[in-house]
């Protein structure tokens, strides 16, 4: 046997109010999409009716009526089209494309259940028959009777009465306000009616991107302001956007300040009518620095009406927006240089995430993007002048602690610590194919450093078993070197081989027996690649440590500088780490104060005698 689903309308309208729209606010949207449908409709039926107008009209009694001189509606249409849920009837039953009109699903009407517990509609048709007065209720009943006398002219009238709870959804300034909002791009005239004034226009002319100006320079000055008007402050640049295919056109302001992604959305209308403030996937992640304004006539919006739903259509307008915004950045590398730094100031991020995937910002990035080098602040293309190869280091804390005795070396260093860096410089070869790119092996750096005569270095000898003893505990060996500055008496170095023993080992430790075997067959016993501390053989200090017996003080004194090296390059400290640079602290101050009794001391203060 066949049986019908019963619908409980009730329900449906709290599950739109709770899950599918934000907000009871959506109410005067459908409202105002569902006077623009009939004006459209009209206009397909009869070419030469009267311009399309619609008049929002707040009652002193707290009711809300909103009239349209649309096509209207006959009694049979009342019951097809107001009484079925879901039912996209305006592409299946007047006849006209579905694009031509902004409702598509059939719910719109139900919001206003939102805000009231009735809503009574009052029709008469431009097809002919009499007017027809429709009452439903939020329970699923409605009630349809012809009424001539309710309506003489052709279109709806729409009346709400809210609940108590609803009020100030429909006070008149809420009212002129949801409108202004969500209409005021329409190329319908929308009015606002009062009692005692002259309706109030609430609807544009024109999109601020169609108005008319003497000249360019004056077109780009009235959307700045307009800008400033949405972002709250004046944007940095404007960029026209158009993408015929999607019917879309607007424009997409350069935010005057650094912005993360995902930050802030879009402002996204269909056909003229709000959509969303706050759409993302407009364009591609990488132009995060980019807020659009734009109108489309053919994307299609999720059911509630405040998203776009993907498909492969957006898609394609996402890749053309990022086309186009890509396409300003380039112009201004070749036209407008100056514009283009104040540009990278700001929004350098944005600039080379596009460049990790695209050759063309890649080559914007090279010539035109500061990189922090040893040899200071510049582009790419300024660093590697007479360089055949490219070294970089990966952290900050690594490039911090090398990079000047790596430029003394002849080492040039790029630093690569930040968001993208790495990425961009392994891209290189794309826009130099002769540009080989490497990333810096420490221990590399230690074996260019210059070794001691050997004179001095036999002299060093009981210096450097000392250190071996010392450091052997901890995990490191010493290497004595003469490199600049001077001003660093010891450096810690971790070459990668270093550092991948080292992990391995940590893993050993950690792992329970049976894993802790299995990785010990890795670990290459037989060759030493632990961390090297390396003493610089210029700096006074450690001469003088190295001229000193061996003893606990030149013990202490490995220890001290051990401790200084890894807080120098920012190295993560071990308890055994900890300990020893405890240990040699506190003793060195106390040597330091070791000496003949002070004749005054625990003398308290004396008397000044005259």
């Amino acid at each position: 046997m066949e049986h019908r689903f019963q619908v409980d309308l009730r329900g449906i309208v709290d599950l739109l109010s709770h899950h599918l729209y934000a907000s009871p606010r959506v109410y005067a949207r459908e409202l105002l999409q569902n006077a623009t449908d009939a004006i459209t409709a009209r206009r397909g039926f009869d070419p030469d009716a009267e311009p399309g107008r619609i008049v929002v009209e707040p009652l002193p009694d707290g009711a809300l009526r909103v009239h349209d001189n649309g096509i209207g509606l006959t009694e049979p249409e009342v019951h097809l089209f107001l009484a079925s849920v879901g039912r996209t009837s305006k592409r299946d039953d007047l006849g006209f494309a579905r694009q031509d009109f902004l409702g598509q699903f059939g719910i719109g009407l139900l919001s206003c259940f939102m805000v009231a517990d009735a809503v009574e509609v009052v029709s008469r048709s431009a097809k002919g028959g009499p007017a027809v007065r429709w009452t439903g209720h939020a329970d699923g009943r409605y009630t349809t009777e012809s009424d001539d006398a309710a309506r003489q002219e052709i279109g709806t009238t729409v009346t709400l009465r809210p609940r108590a709870d609803t009020r100030h959804w429909l006070v008149p300034d809420r009212v002129g306000e949801l409108v202004r909002f969500y209409a005021h791009l329409l190329d319908v005239d929308v009015e606002l009616a009062a009692p005692e004034t002259a309706p109030v226009r609430l609807t544009d002319e024109r999109a601020p991107w169609e108005v008319e100006h003497p000249g360019p320079e004056e077109r780009h000055a009235a959307l700045l302001d307009y800008g400033r008007q949405l972002l709250g402050t004046r944007p940095m640049d404007v960029i026209d956007l158009r993408v015929p295919e999607a019917g879309l056109v607007g424009v997409g302001f350069v935010l005057p300040s650094a912005s993360a992604v995902g930050q802030g959305g879009h402002r996204v209308y269909l056909k003229r009518m709000l959509l969303s403030e706050d759409a993302s996937k407009v364009v591609p992640e990488w132009a995060f620095f980019v807020r659009c304004v734009v109108d489309t006539a053919v994307l299609r919006p999720t059911a509630s009406r405040e998203a776009l739903y993907e498909d492969d259509l957006l898609s394609s307008v996402r890749q053309s927006l990022g086309e186009q915004i890509r396409g300003w950045l380039l112009d201004l590398s070749v036209n407008h240089p100056d514009r283009l730094a104040a540009f990278l100031r700001v929004h350098h991020l944005g600039v080379k995430a596009l460049a990790v995937r695209d050759d063309e910002m890649l080559r914007l990035v090279d010539a035109w993007l500061p990189f922090e080098t040893s040899r200071g602040a510049m582009p790419l293309r300024v660093f590697r002048r007479g360089l055949s190869m490219v070294r970089y280091v990966e952290t900050v804390d690594e490039f911090r602690s090398l990079a000047a005795i790596a430029s003394a070396a002849g080492t040039p260093l790029v630093n690569a610590g930040y968001a993208y860096d790495s990425e961009i410089l392994q891209r290189l070869h794309r826009v130099d194919p002769k540009i080989q790119v490497r990333r810096l092996d420490p221990g590399e750096l230690a074996a260019r450093l210059d070794p001691l005569p050997p004179g001095q270095e036999a002299a060093a000898a009981g210096f450097l078993e000392t250190a071996r003893a010392v450091l052997a505990d901890l995990g490191c060996k010493p290497l004595l070197r003469q490199f600049d500055p001077v001003t660093v008496p010891a450096l810690y170095i971790v070459g990668q081989q270093a550092a991948s023993q080292d992990s391995l080992r940590r893993s050993i430790e950690a792992a329970d027996e049976l894993w802790s075997d299995v990785l010990s067959a890795f670990d290459d016993v037989e060759v030493d690649h632990r961390p090297e501390l390396v003493f610089n053989w210029r700096h006074p200090l450690v001469r003088r440590i190295a001229a000193d017996p061996s003893g606990p003080a030149v013990r202490h004194a490995v220890e001290a500088l051990y401790g200084q090296a890894l807080l120098a390059g920012h190295h993560p400290l071990r308890a055994i780490d900890t300990a020893a640079l405890n240990r040699s602290f506190l003793a060195l101050l106390d040597r330091a104060f070791t000496g003949p009794p002070n004749p005054t001391a625990g003398d308290g203060p004396t008397e000044e005698k005259s």
